[in-house]
């Protein structure tokens, strides 16, 4: 089965408040999914990579063999293709994570997008930064979606 996601971290004064959003596309009888994590006070590359790790998680779940992602970070996608090092040691430990996880399927891809075409991962990404603000700020969350 494939899997298709768009992906976005968000952090709002990097670091910052910040959230994770994840699009999955529909696919076969599948419906298309919607998943936001707010992550607390985080960098804005940190929250890149949970994006990552949180739907290399659903495609796992889902029982899918061949994955595909687009992201509108250069530096993730690069770095996830070995074509930049990962010099920063708070990602690495990240990075190692998602490459573990996307050798489990029988085909991974990972692709650049403009912004303007992962506006739906980018207002996920949002409503996940949103939610750390509030629990930053002290107020309970709840996700609901």
């Amino acid at each position: 089965m494939r899997f298709r996601a768009f992906i976005d971290g968000a952090a709002r004064g990097n670091p910052g408040p910040a959230g994770a959003g994840v699009y999955v596309a529909a696919e076969e009888e599948l419906p298309a999914e919607e998943h936001f994590e707010a992550l607390g006070h985080q960098t804005n590359n940190v929250a890149e990579y949970r994006a990552l790790l949180l739907a290399l998680r659903r495609a796992a779940e889902r029982g899918a063999s061949e994955v595909s992602i687009a992201s509108d970070s250069l530096l993730l996608v690069q770095q996830m293709l070995g074509r930049y090092k990962v010099k920063a040691p708070h990602l690495q430990p990240l990075f190692f994570d998602a490459l573990q996880r996307a050798k489990t399927f029988r085909r991974f891809s990972i692709s650049h997008v403009p912004r303007e075409d992962n506006k739906k991962a980018d207002r996920l990404a949002n409503l996940g930064a949103d939610a750390s603000e509030r629990t930053l700020a002290g107020e309970t969350f709840t996700r609901e979606r």
